[in-house]
């Protein structure tokens, strides 16, 4: 059975032909969004609903002028579907996601993360962005305005894989800077202990944070093609280690597998939603569960 072409667009080496990331994400949400029904959690129909109090931040887009020049109060116009929460993007952007053939992990985090970005501004979300590695690179705070895409996808566009990985620290620290409740995306390859990781977004969803992981992986790190013995270097320690095939077909196997369901155990275990992402994988099946997570919390 041939696979259909929609989803053959929204492969990730034929996105990476596009170019930019703004063209990518929308291309993405375009191909995800068109046909969907409209649904009171989804966001994406443009019909009015109701009117409600103009706050800080809001985009001025949906202030209604004429309300205000007959009342002189500020109200925004809300639409069926619109979920005006807050949206933060945290994407690890340590050595290992610059792992990958032909598109690394990095890449594959980049175009999701663009995604989800263009998206949450499609349903009028607050959006926000951090990066991080060893530690927090950059952080944008959840914001309406209207310029709060494009300095989402600039930020995106110069990322490059950095150091190694403590997303523990990381974490840590960037979880003052996320004062207003909404939705914490973390896109990461999880090099990184399950009982660490757990206890880097545990705070998260004890402080009221609804939190979602997309594992993002390479099909090579699961099934290696190795053929012969050869020395491989830790891409964060650059450490070398000598590699048998033999190993790889059958203890390494079993424990990377051990280590991915240990991962997504771990997010259950504090009600994280867990989405694995491959490099291969067209990122529409990767939005939408996206979707149904929001759906399930009933934004």
């Amino acid at each position: 059975m041939s696979t259909p072409l929609s989803n053959r667009l929204l492969k990730p080496d034929v996105l990476a032909r596009l170019g930019s990331l703004e063209l990518i994400a929308r291309t993405v949400v375009e191909g995800v969004t068109t046909g969907l029904h409209r649904s009171p959690h989804f966001g994406f129909s443009q019909e009015f609903a109701e009117y409600r109090a103009y706050n800080e931040g809001d985009d001025l887009r949906y202030v209604d002028w004429n309300v205000y020049a007959r009342t002189d109060r500020t109200y925004i116009k809300r639409f069926q579907g619109e979920t005006n929460t807050a949206i933060t993007l945290l994407l690890d952007a340590s050595a290992s996601m610059g792992f990958g053939t032909p598109i690394s992990k990095l890449d594959q985090a980049l175009y999701l993360c663009a995604s989800l970005a263009y998206m949450a501004r499609k349903q009028h979300d607050a959006l926000g962005l951090g990066i991080f590695d060893e530690q927090v690179r950059d952080f944008l705070a959840p914001s309406a305005r209207p310029d709060s895409l494009l300095r989402a996808m600039a930020l995106l566009e110069r990322t490059e894989a950095g150091s190694g990985t403590d997303i523990l620290n990381a974490l840590e620290s960037l979880r003052a800077s996320m004062t207003r409740r909404g939705l914490v995306i973390v896109v990461s390859d999880a090099y990184a202990n399950a009982d660490e990781l757990m206890s880097a977004l545990q705070p998260l969803v004890h402080g009221g944070q609804d939190v979602a992981f997309f594992h993002v992986l390479d099909e090579e790190e699961i099934e290696p093609s190795l053929t012969r013995i050869r020395a491989l270097k830790d891409l964060e320690t650059e450490e070398s280690v000598i590699v048998d095939p033999a190993f790889l077909q059958n203890g390494y196997r079993a424990k990377f597998q051990a280590h991915c369901e240990s991962v997504k155990n771990a997010c259950q275990c504090i009600g994280a939603d867990y989405s694995q992402v491959l490099t291969s994988d067209p990122l529409d099946s990767a939005l939408q569960s996206y979707l149904r997570f929001r759906e399930r919390r009933g934004r």
